[in-house]
């Protein structure tokens, strides 16, 4: 481990884990040009930067465990706003950007506070990186870019001990650099839009840091972080024993055919836990197969006539006694190393939250690279159980949208990451609907204005977007919405769209204030 201490953006001293002065390194340099220097010199390193305000608060003996495998980046910003302007909220869509500080927190947003890198990642990108710009432009860069190519990026606030009070002034990015970084780091529409979304929202025109940024190029993101192998000093395994969860309504052939598959398994499950959901009066069971044929595993099946499949997992997953649990659907198929190969993975990356490659027939796999994920399959993800003692599916998602999302972020919030597993590959037969549903009518299913969007969805960005994403999603849904309305007078379109917005709200806010959640 190399600490390069900085205050106001040049090296100050260059030390190794003891805390001894390393004179082979030059101080006087900034910070980007020092990294650059220490990756050269020893390329294989933890390179650690640290302001001289946070020096003595710095958990030294914490580090090796943060940096648990060469592909973590990981930084820590104490102060209220990040180098980046909140307005970079107009433009991003991820659940990256509202980050819990209090927690270990996937995000791109980074700090030249405290935080470090593997020398290798900086030796295997020096190419597509630049060394003489801002280092805390440089380091935002670098993990935005990164990230989506299998570096993992996170907000570490165990990089510093206990409740301390020190402060370091942080200059933030200008306007100028927030449009700069848009262009470089998005597709070039997005400039205009964060420009509208300026005009709309605060009243600026920015037609300058406009014009400068159509200047700049797109950033590379062609990166080849594989040749950085992963192997993770966690132990996050202790027993390879796991539950399987399933809730199924009227597919009784299908969830027969995933139970062949489970019992195929090379390493196989400890128990299946079947929730058989049919909210008619007076009905039973049809799995008759679960009973009458023998399985290589304790099945345990729940039969109820309340329909949902929030309700159905949450019944579901009260029942788990191992140490892992698979959340599987009744239309999947799978080959017989599904189980092995998870938890392979698990252990290789130091990880207790996973989800696999989940396509329908005919799709194709786009995201070919393992990598942390905003995303969450309800149907195809691993967890470790003692998770599920804290989270739960959110019934205020019942038959809508956003339930498995608002499950992974719960996960976020209690400081795991989500891992998608870009080798392990999980058929979703999107079978035809099984019988037994009735139709739901929502509270807002006769309000005379539909909301828009959907209340649920609402619901899940008012909890996990900052109030700047929220708005820029708001004009990019009443943008795209344009389009397909039959209200075609400007005017009369956005006062409509205004209102359907308000009617979410007001339901989003009605289902927030649900016990029963």
């Amino acid at each position: 481990m190399i600490i390069i201490v900085h205050h106001k953006y040049k090296t100050t001293q260059v030390m190794d884990a003891k805390m001894q002065t390393i004179t082979r390194i030059a101080v006087g340099n900034s910070i980007t040009q020092t990294i650059y220097d220490v990756s050269t010199t020893f390329p294989d390193v933890l390179i650690v930067w640290c302001n001289v305000a946070f020096l003595n608060v710095l958990d030294v003996n914490a580090i090796p465990s943060l940096f648990h495998h060469q592909r973590v980046l990981a930084s820590y910003n104490p102060n209220a706003n990040f180098y980046l302007q909140k307005q970079i909220g107009y433009v991003e869509r991820s659940f990256y950007v509202k980050v819990n500080k209090k927690v270990t927190y996937p995000t791109w947003m980074m700090s030249s506070c405290v935080g470090g890198v593997h020398a290798s990642v900086i030796n295997t990108l020096s190419n597509d990186l630049n060394f003489d710009i801002n280092f805390d432009y440089f380091i935002n860069s670098l993990a935005k870019r990164a990230m989506v190519e299998g570096l993992f990026c996170y907000s570490e606030p165990k990089l510093l001990r206990g409740n301390f009070s020190a402060t370091a002034e942080i200059k933030q990015g200008s306007i100028y650099e927030t449009f700069k970084f848009v262009k470089q780091h998005y597709k070039w529409v997005w400039v205009f839009f964060l420009s509208l979304s300026y005009l709309v929202y605060e009243k600026k025109i920015t037609l300058l840091p406009l014009i400068k940024s159509l200047f700049y190029k797109q950033l590379s993101t062609t990166f080849n972080l594989e040749v950085i192998p992963i192997q993770s000093t966690k132990t996050v395994i202790s027993k390879h024993e796991i539950d399987v969860i399933i809730p199924t309504i009227g597919r009784k052939q299908y969830l027969y055919d995933v139970l062949k598959d489970l019992a195929a398994q090379t390493l196989l499950p400890k128990n299946v836990i079947i929730v058989e959901q049919n909210p008619l009066k007076g009905s039973v069971s049809e799995l008759n197969y679960l009973n009458n044929q023998d399985w290589p595993f304790t099945i345990k099946h729940t039969f109820t006539h309340q329909s949902g499949v929030c309700n159905a997992r949450n019944l579901a997953l009260s029942q788990v006694d191992s140490e892992w649990t698979f959340l599987g659907d009744d239309d999947n198929r799978f080959d017989s190393k599904l189980i092995e190969t998870l938890f392979n993975r698990t252990g290789q990356y130091g990880v207790q939250v996973g989800t696999t490659v989940y396509l329908q027939k005919n799709e194709v796999q786009t995201y070919l690279k393992t990598a942390q994920t905003s995303i969450f399959g309800a149907g195809n993800s691993i967890i470790k159980s003692s998770l599920i003692q804290k989270v739960k599916f959110n019934l205020n998602y019942e038959f809508n949208y956003g339930e498995d999302t608002d499950f992974g972020m719960q996960l976020r919030q209690l400081g795991e990451d989500v891992v998608y597993f870009a080798d392990i590959k999980i058929d979703h037969l999107k079978a035809p609907i099984g019988g037994y549903r009735t139709k739901v009518n929502h509270p807002w299913s006769e309000d005379n204005i539909v909301p828009k969007p959907s209340p649920t969805i609402q619901l899940l960005y008012q909890t996990y977007f900052t109030p700047e994403q929220l708005l820029g999603y708001k004009l990019l849904l009443g943008l795209r919405s344009y389009k397909n309305s039959d209200i075609k007078n400007p005017w009369t379109y956005i006062t409509h769209y205004n209102k359907q917005w308000k009617r979410s709200q007001f339901w989003s806010y009605k289902l927030h204030q649900n016990p029963n959640a």
